[in-house]
């Protein structure tokens, strides 16, 4: 039928559009020089790398190595501009330490008009996570957890099935269709978040239905959409924020993320000088916890399989992460010796030392902004398609703009009250003394 006959946009045509509409939402007219509009443009700037890389993956599909002189030249473009947008944006993200005043600026539209707008963007997201595009290659290298999580959810749509008594999908249609169902639900997680966060800690509801629009409409979250190990760690991370006057939550979300993908670990020094009044204990052991269960039951698992011991060779054996070794993956360090890239790393690893120490005390501000900046430090040293993934640090960033002052959000006081697992240990050990007591002799008259 003709009205059927929808055809979606593609990733440059998508860009215009955004950008028309993002500004049509969120610009303020009356305030052309407001930071407002500022980072409102700061958001597309890594877009036209974007473009520059597609262009040359359409040349050469999803190489290890550029061969082509054509796509070699492009690839080269798109992720130098990804480096110089990155460097951009790091540099908004500490200078947001030192902006106090920010003023509360409505969107364009009200609160109804976003949740329509919001749902219609999702609804448009479903096809594009759902279309079998055999040229479409998973952007990086999923972590193994991921892969473990894959796995374990296709045998759990698998036995379902197999309850229910319905017709068996093959298992190449059990994969194709379980990870994208996932990714979606995980956007939704992000979008729901980031909605919370705004108009409870920061007290707009309009802002925060505006945070999460912009969230769907960036052309990054359609890129991407489909990507699970780029969504899952924002997802837990925008819940952190959301629960950051509970330690021991906090610390499980940012356990589960470090346990299935690497970098969140890599924030637990600005979370742990957050609670440094209070909450470090039950943040650092929820942290701890979640993080040694995640990654117990991914080992188990390979374990069973038989897999454990060539997992772990090939995790050690990756050049992304390994700053020190030259790297054949596409990135700007392609076939890069590994002393130029190991000072990059150096200078990332000071960041974040320094910011289990400045400032101090951190507010929820000072967290949000640091988070951003350490998540975006990894795109510079990270070898396996560095710069492109953005969606780590972008509802982080969507947060940074939308947040008010916030010097005045700490986590709360717990004054007189042991941690749980302290709790747990002297009602133990009460119920240990009772049962050591030898009994009271009996009274005579």
């Amino acid at each position: 039928m003709v009205f059927l006959d929808f055809n979606l946009p593609n990733a440059t045509t998508w860009f215009y559009f955004s950008l028309m509409l993002a500004v049509g939402l969120l610009f303020k007219f009356n305030r052309l020089l407001s930071l407002r509009n500022w980072d409102l443009v700061s958001c597309y700037l890594l877009v036209p790398g974007f473009l520059f890389l597609q262009h040359a993956y359409g040349i050469q599909p999803y190489p290890n190595t550029f061969e082509h002189p054509q796509a070699a030249l492009w690839a080269s473009y798109g992720f130098g501009w990804l480096m110089a947008g990155s460097l951009a944006l790091f540099i908004r993200c500490l200078w947001d330490m030192a902006l106090v005043s920010r003023p509360a600026l409505p969107p364009n539209l009200n609160q109804a008009g976003l949740a329509w707008f919001a749902a219609a963007l999702f609804i448009c997201m479903v096809p594009i996570a759902m279309r079998r595009d055999q040229s479409q290659q998973p952007v990086g290298k999923k972590p193994t957890a991921l892969d473990v999580l894959d796995e374990a959810s296709t045998q759990t749509v698998e036995q379902v099935q197999q309850l229910a008594g319905a017709p068996l999908a093959t298992p190449t249609s059990a994969r194709f269709w379980v990870p994208r169902i996932l990714a979606l639900l995980f956007h939704a997680a992000v979008f729901t978040g980031l909605v919370l966060v705004v108009a409870v800690h920061f007290g707009n509801v309009v802002n925060g239905m505006a945070a999460g629009t912009l969230y769907l409409l960036l052309p990054y979250t359609a890129y991407h959409v489909r990507e699970v190990h780029h969504v899952l760690p924002a997802a837990l991370l925008v819940w952190a924020v959301f629960a950051y006057r509970r330690p021991v939550v906090c610390g499980v979300l940012l356990g589960v993320g470090a346990g299935t993908c690497f970098f969140p670990a890599l924030t637990a020094p600005i979370w742990l000088s957050f609670y440094r009044r209070s909450g470090t204990k039950r943040f650092f052991t929820g942290f701890i916890s979640a993080a040694v269960v995640t990654l117990g039951l991914t080992a188990y698992v390979l374990w069973r399989e038989g897999n454990l011991a060539d997992s772990v060779r090939e995790v050690f054996g990756l050049t992304d992460w390994q700053p020190w070794r030259r790297s054949s993956l596409p990135s700007v360090w392609h076939g890069v010796h590994g002393a130029y890239r190991l000072p990059v790393f150096v200078l990332h690893l000071t960041l974040i030392i320094l910011t289990a120490f400045w400032p101090r005390p951190k507010n929820l501000g000072h967290v949000i902004a640091l988070s951003a900046a350490v998540l975006i430090g990894i795109q510079f040293w990270y070898a396996d398609q560095g710069g492109l993934y953005v969606l780590w640090y972008l509802p982080l960033y969507v947060l940074m703009i939308f947040r008010p002052n916030l010097s005045d959000r700490f986590p709360p006081m717990i004054a007189g009250r042991p941690p749980l697992f302290s709790r747990w240990m002297q009602q133990f050990v009460q119920w240990l003394v009772r049962r050591l007591q030898p009994p009271e002799p009996a009274q005579t008259d």
